[in-house]
């Protein structure tokens, strides 16, 4: 087997009691949306003390899709986050400058039939992790799942996590996928009671048969 030691990270978290929850579920990684046209949205200030409560195990994510690097830098001081998360059409140059700015960055593609994976090379020295998505007609997830198997074109070193449209049941997928970049797997709207509400049932069975992965 490739795989080895997988990731979870559980995106689009707000709700102070359900992100209680999802920690104690154990993922690598939680998510909070800074892009205001998300239905998972952290608001215009969310609450620092919740954030700040998440235990230094969970690295704390911002997502932002074509913020100015500023922006992106200022809430992830202000709300102690640990990595950039970046979802839009930002440059190679755009991802230098929040990696010199002391903030590792995950840069998202979205994935299609036409995707044409040498343009990540301008990324390589740039981003920490990539996030493959599906590809839909605005920013962020689409709740649908692209053909992994185009994940065979992607040839480069940078670890990629997998992200778009999963679900419970979609472990055994998972498992048999092979690829020896894949780095860990992005869950959000598959896993949802409503918008930024996990099942943290769902979510911690999911996290226990990911971790099964050997």
């Amino acid at each position: 087997m490739i795989m080895r030691n997988l990731k979870i990270k559980v995106c689009g978290m707000r709700e102070p009691g359900n992100i209680s929850g999802i920690v104690e579920a154990g993922p690598d990684f939680l998510g909070f949306i800074f892009y205001s046209k998300s239905s998972r949205y952290v608001g215009l200030e969310p609450s620092l003390e919740v954030i700040s409560q998440i235990p230094s195990s969970i690295k704390k994510v911002g997502v932002f899709v074509d913020e100015t690097p500023g922006k992106v830098i200022e809430n992830c001081r202000n709300y102690h986050l640990d990595i950039a998360q970046l979802h839009g059409n930002e440059t190679a140059e755009y991802c230098r400058q929040i990696q010199e700015s002391g903030f590792p960055v995950f840069k998202a593609f979205s994935i299609n039939e036409s995707f044409d994976f040498r343009t990540l090379e301008a990324y390589t020295e740039n981003c920490n992790r990539f996030l493959f998505d599906t590809k839909g007609q605005l920013p962020g997830g689409t709740g649908h799942k692209f053909d992994w198997q185009l994940l065979t074109n992607y040839q480069l070193d940078v670890p990629f996590f997998l992200s778009g449209g999963i679900k419970p049941g979609d472990l055994n997928s998972i498992k048999e996928f092979q690829h020896p970049r894949l780095f860990g797997v992005d869950i959000n709207s598959g896993f949802e009671i409503s918008p930024a509400l996990k099942d943290v049932n769902k979510v911690q069975q999911f996290i226990v048969g990911i971790k099964s992965i050997i």
